[in-house]
């Protein structure tokens, strides 16, 4: 099975690719693979800075839907896919930069939620369909860059928000032209590349121990809720509904 991703190291910047036309939404082996190569990456003292960012339409449309509309049962080792990639971003020893343009979905929610910095097109939209897809999940890292109400929002109403709105409350760190994301991240990368390797690292490891709370706790919670919204009709409907094109349809009761 061919990797979901292209990855290069250049001068201490390590480049991951994502490349899973049409939409980059990955399988639950999909998932797995990243987390490995992110933790590969983490390890390796060639790589000071990594940035993840994506080719196609878009960055991330987050989980194969089609998977687990074939088999719900399926949930759990995406779940663990999931987990495993936000957590080696999150707390990789190494800065991660993720660049974002199109849609950043679900899983493309957690990968951005979990990274040190971010840098998104002026075409990015950010959004959590999971309540319209029958899961759970997100949550977490969507509170980690944005304030809890704008959160509430999106996440009960899948309501998208673009670039600007995303730079203005505070998530984003730079809004630039399609053309120029990939520039301005290694712009970012290599003014990091440049430090103590040694201070870098202490700097993130002591930084992420003064966040509030952890956010592989609280995420974890969430899957909690996503493994029991998959024992519902619902969550198959809704699933159903996506693959095949159409409305959902719930009882209302």
């Amino acid at each position: 099975m061919s990797q979901p991703f292209e990855v290069s190291i250049k001068e201490g910047i390590a480049e991951m690719v994502f490349n899973h036309p049409p939409v980059n939404a990955f399988t639950s082996d999909g998932w797995l693979s990243i987390a490995r190569e992110i933790e590969s990456l983490g390890d390796n003292d060639a790589v000071r800075v990594i940035i993840i960012r994506a080719e196609g339409r878009g960055f991330c449309a987050g989980v194969d839907i089609k998977e687990l509309s074939a088999d719900g049962s399926l949930i759990t080792k995406v779940n663990k896919g999931n987990y495993d990639t936000f957590r080696a971003i999150h707390l990789n020893p190494k800065p991660v930069i993720v660049a974002v343009h199109g849609f950043v979905l679900g899983g493309g929610i957690g990968i951005s939620g979990a990274a040190d910095i971010i840098v998104a097109s002026e075409c990015a939209r950010f959004g959590v369909p999971e309540v319209d897809r029958g899961a759970m999940g997100g949550g977490a890292h969507l509170q980690r860059m944005f304030p809890v109400q704008k959160v509430r929002y999106m996440y009960f109403t899948g309501d998208m928000i673009d670039a600007q709105e995303a730079y203005r409350l505070g998530a984003i760190e730079r809004v630039v032209p399609k053309e120029q994301l990939r520039d301005t991240a290694f712009e970012i990368a290599t003014k990091i590349a440049a430090k103590s390797p040694k201070m870098i690292r202490l700097a993130k490891e002591a930084l992420t121990g003064i966040e509030d709370g952890s956010l592989e706790d609280k995420y974890r919670w969430e899957q909690g809720f996503t493994l029991e919204a998959y024992t519902s009709p619902d969550s198959q409907e809704a699933r159903d509904a996506f693959v095949q094109k159409r409305d959902a349809s719930f009882d209302k009761k």
